[in-house]
């Protein structure tokens, strides 16, 4: 058995050798592409049997594959707002056409013909649908919830005013209004100190326009008490103004302090109106002011918006996908969860640099972006292969030599074999 050991060692060199030039070239040829993980091939040794007193019997090699995929590789940045990378550990969850679930780094993300995010081996990026604002339940131990995500918003979207704040300086110096001649008492000829207005939005994303008066009603020594009245315009009187045909959407009193001229602890600081055909919600009047100055609109917004097309979309930092619409609004309408497993080296690779999770990988863990130990997102990044060109082409030079030492091997053994059987001529 001695010289044919010889041989099948020197073969089994050359195998071991063949493979971990394979995965020298598949690095190689690999070596631009995003979220690429580096094969390596690790040897260890065949021992045919028990060796006996003055006879050895060589075994051989055997070459093992494992990929580096705990290994990150370098972030770049693009332009791209779809570009994603994760910073740390963890990966994106994809899905094939049939539906079938991976995790991959590589985050090239573009929208397909319909809408879709898919990366370049076409693998669909999974998330959480965000519904009416409501943030996603996360199933930690599972890939249930998930969806494909579309970033095509096809319907015009309207959303009635929720929320706004006004805050005013209304003016020291005003006269007192006397009682039943204010903006609350609805009469024509009505008095008030001050007033302005504000558009709001229905539930049709129609324009609502909000008359507001501001009426001085008492003054003493301590505090100044000014009538706050709120009309929808719509009911204004031929040629605006009193009498409203319908009566104020809600009447709240300020109290402003007149040595701080701000209001009080006792004041209210919003008043609370109903929009017709839309919803209702408080005005907020806080940090309104009482000093001796013209009446000035300090500050004053709304939420809301009219119907509007989608125009792009863009995730921020927490894998939360925005639809930016034509009139600047934004809305969230998916979040990318990121799943781990305990050994990321134990990965299945699969074509389309993607991963399945394996006996030896542990079980997918899932949670949102920077909680549980779980990365962060690079929105506009890229995560280069890990694969660094001058290790392989050291590594294709050292199997090279080896291989040609194992062939000696073969060689050598055979040229024996070859004066053994002529020892018979």
């Amino acid at each position: 058995m001695g010289l044919f050991g010889v041989m099948r060692t020197g073969v089994s060199g050359m195998n071991a050798q063949s493979s971990k030039l394979g995965t020298v070239a598949e690095n190689i040829a690999n070596s631009s592409t995003t979220g690429y993980k580096r094969a390596e091939t690790h040897f260890s040794s065949l021992v045919i049997s028990q060796q006996g007193t003055g006879s050895f019997n060589s075994g051989g090699v055997q070459a093992n594959t494992e990929y580096e995929v705990s290994k990150a590789g370098t972030i770049s940045y693009t332009t791209s707002s779809t570009n994603l990378a994760i910073e740390g550990n963890g990966f994106f969850v994809v899905a094939d056409e049939a539906g079938a679930n991976y995790l991959t780094r590589a985050g090239h993300f573009v929208p397909d013909g319909e809408g879709y995010l898919v990366n370049t081996a076409g693998y669909y990026l999974q998330g959480y649908p965000i519904n009416a604002g409501t943030a996603p339940t996360v199933i930690a131990n599972g890939l249930g919830g998930l969806e494909p995500i579309n970033t095509t918003q096809n319907q015009l979207e309207a959303t009635p005013t929720s929320s706004a704040y006004l805050r005013v300086n209304v003016s020291e110096d005003e006269a007192i209004v006397p009682a039943g001649s204010r903006p609350s008492n609805n009469v024509a000829g009505s008095t008030f100190s001050h007033k302005t207005s504000m558009i709001v939005f229905d539930n049709l994303g129609n324009e609502v326009q909000l008359d507001v008066y501001y009426t001085k009603t008492t003054e003493t020594a301590v505090d100044s008490e000014w009538e706050v009245t709120v009309f929808d315009a719509a009911d204004a009187a031929a040629g605006g103004g009193f009498p409203y045909s319908s009566a104020p959407l809600n009447t709240a009193t300020l109290i402003f302090d007149v040595t701080t001229g701000d209001l009080t602890a006792a004041s209210p600081t919003t008043i609370n109106v109903a929009v017709p055909n839309g919803g209702t919600f408080d005005i907020d009047l806080d940090q309104s002011t009482y000093l001796n100055a013209d009446f000035t609109v300090t500050n004053v917004d709304t939420d809301g918006n009219a119907p509007s097309a989608v125009k792009s979309v863009e995730f921020d930092d927490l894998g939360v996908l925005y639809a930016v619409y034509e009139n600047g609004t934004r809305t969230a309408i998916y979040q990318i969860p990121i799943a781990n497993v305990i050994s990321p080296d134990k990965l299945t690779p699969e074509t389309g640099n993607v991963f399945s999770p394996t006996q030896e990988s542990g079980d997918v863990r899932v949670d949102l972006a920077g909680q549980s130990g779980m990365g962060t997102i690079a929105v506009g990044g890229l995560e280069s292969s890990n694969v660094d060109l001058g290790d392989e082409l050291t590594s294709m030079i050292e199997s090279q030599r080896t291989y040609t030492a194992n062939s000696q091997v073969f060689k050598a053994g055979s040229d024996l074999l070859e004066q053994l059987v002529n020892l018979v001529r």
